[in-house]
């Protein structure tokens, strides 16, 4: 461990401490923060006698609306010159979110990414492979200081150009490797095109996350590079990567650095908790937070927590790996798909590479999804490269047809790609295409 003595804390120690911390939190937005003075008085609190973990949930949720309302810094609760670094989403849906760091906020931040390599498997000596993009998004320069905190060689490579990417790795050896899981497997994919072999790279764990992914990838991940691989979870509006992550011991849950963070899980549609072991919507509130604190933040994130210990020997929660976003969750005829459940489905089909979408169209009135994806290199040059009247591939299609109608209770369209036909994404995949929303703009 990075950090053992908080790492292992017991749980009554632990508690305290987030009891603690919660009130400082409450006092510091109180007085620092119109948005959250105004709802803390609407709920009928106040900082002198609020009672912490007890009154936890009368505290007003936070959501993302709130931190695009108040663009740029309305919810800051520093001044400007206290700002040394801002980090900001990509504003594809409207205005952008930013948040903010002071230097303290940088120091935790380097903790517990550097917690996060530690439980991966790394340690001070390695070299470390960051393949996360740098600039505004937090991937990047959070997994970069977190290497530093901890004392390995890091390089900085960012997204994109594999074929870069492919002789860093060869000529500097590193033990580690950091990026989202989609861009790591077409890594991997271009060493292997480029007569390569990830399993021999020195490569021995890699740090996967800002995309929900499954076991099944995990599986692909590992046995294509020999590696253990690793699920990290975090966003932006709490701190970046870091959040949480898994230990390569146990791969059973992801430990969230319970100290820095109070985890909630909800009911989406009533806000109320849930029990532990129960899905549900995934609550932060920050608890050391200097720049921009967030008072019960709703992530969309849909997932489950467990407080039992991890054999691991860390005590802090862990929670369950990412089921899907809410905002992801597709309605296609009245049945709710996540791309993240029709991905083992993908992965269990020898003739299928893992590099898929899902389309959703609109015809005479009824939705249509249909998934759209890769056969690997030795079936598409076992069928003579014949995908689109060929005996065998009609029947590789019914068949994967047929396991989604019976997963999900609606019938789908599949359709085969070539390998390489399906666009790669230098950072998060792109894994739906929803044709509805654009149709319903055009009318």
């Amino acid at each position: 461990m990075f950090q053992p003595e908080i790492e292992s804390m017991e749980r009554k120690e632990l508690t305290r401490l987030q009891n603690q911390r919660l009130k400082e939190t409450v006092e510091r937005v109180y007085h620092s923060v119109p948005f959250y003075r105004d709802k803390l008085k609407e709920a009928g609190l106040h900082p002198n006698t609020f009672n912490g973990l007890d009154e936890l949930t009368k505290l007003p949720f936070t959501v993302k609306k709130d931190l695009r309302d108040h663009y740029p810094f309305g919810l800051f609760a520093v001044k400007q010159e206290e700002v040394v670094r801002l980090h900001a989403s990509s504003g594809t849906k409207g205005k952008p979110t930013v948040v903010g760091y002071t230097r303290k906020d940088l120091d935790h931040w380097a903790d517990v990414c550097a917690r996060a390599i530690v439980a991966a498997g790394g340690r001070t000596g390695d070299v470390f492979h960051n393949a996360y993009g740098y600039g505004l998004f937090t991937g990047g320069l959070g997994m970069h200081y977190g290497a530093e905190r901890l004392g390995v060689t890091t390089v900085p490579v960012s997204g994109g150009n594999r074929t870069r990417q492919a002789l860093l790795i060869e000529d500097f050896r590193p033990r580690g490797i950091a990026g989202t899981p989609s861009f790591i497997l077409s890594l991997g994919e271009a060493m292997i095109q480029a007569g390569k072999d990830p399993r021999a790279t020195s490569v021995e764990y890699g740090i996967f996350g800002a995309e929900p992914w499954t076991e099944e990838m995990r599986q692909a991940l590992e046995e294509m590079w020999d590696i253990h691989a690793l699920d990290i979870y975090g966003l932006s509006e709490v701190i970046g990567p870091g959040v949480a992550i898994e230990c390569w011991q146990a791969k059973d849950g992801l430990h969230i650095a319970e100290d820095h963070f109070l985890v909630e899980v909800i009911h989406p549609d009533t806000g109320e908790p849930v029990s532990d072991g129960e899905l549900g919507e995934l609550v932060f509130t920050t608890l050391t937070k200097e720049a921009i604190p967030v008072i019960r933040y709703r992530t969309g994130d849909l997932a489950s927590v467990s407080r039992e210990p991890c054999r691991c020997g860390r005590t802090h929660a862990r929670m369950s790996r990412i089921k899907g976003r809410i905002d992801d969750m597709l309605i296609i005829r009245g049945v709710n798909v996540f791309p993240s459940e029709i991905e083992p489905v993908v992965l269990a089909q020898a003739e299928l590479a893992p590099h898929y979408q899902l389309v959703v169209e609109r015809e005479g009135g009824l939705d249509q999804l249909t998934v759209e994806v890769e056969v690997t290199e030795d079936y598409y040059d076992h069928i003579g490269r014949e995908l689109e009247a060929g005996e065998q591939a009609e029947m590789l299609k019914k068949r994967f047809a047929h396991q989604l109608k019976d997963l999900l209770g609606l019938t789908s369209q599949v359709k085969l790609y070539a390998p390489g036909a399906i666009p790669r994404s230098e950072g998060k995949a792109v894994r739906i295409i929803d044709r509805r929303k654009l149709l319903n703009k055009q009318s």
